[in-house]
């Protein structure tokens, strides 16, 4: 059984430097301390905050930066680039007519990372 994941859930980044907290609207209306996160709950900037320093080569930026370089990699800030829903989610519990989100879902990022969480944001609540 996975653990249900809300506003506050620690995430990180396969190439991100810090880790960073999913920011979740109360939108859904479905609240534990902090509203319950969905599958949906994917956009950048809104829901994924950056992972500090980003050392994907698949980034542009740091492409760009460690060719300039002459090689030696250099990360630049992170701007996370995530444009599918977190998956697989939990299909069997619905919030908003969404999935909800569980502790093992991932997110992929454009630039080759994988998301996943550290923490879910609260322990009492489990889920498929």
């Amino acid at each position: 059984m996975g653990l249900c994941v809300c506003g506050g859930a620690n995430m990180k980044c396969t190439f991100g430097a810090a880790p960073c907290s999913l920011m979740v609207l109360p939108e859904n209306q479905a609240m534990t301390s902090q509203p319950i996160a969905t599958i949906m709950d994917n956009k950048p900037m809104v829901n994924i905050l950056p992972f500090g320093m980003c050392s994907s080569m698949a980034n542009p930026a740091v492409a760009a930066a460690t060719s300039a370089a002459m090689g030696v990699l250099t990360p630049q800030p992170c701007i996370p680039v995530t444009t599918a829903p977190w998956a697989p989610g939990a299909p069997t519990v619905m919030v908003g007519n969404k999935p909800a989100l569980n502790n093992s879902s991932k997110l992929m990022c454009a630039w080759g990372g994988v998301i996943d969480f550290v923490s879910p944001g609260q322990t009492s609540i489990q889920m498929p």
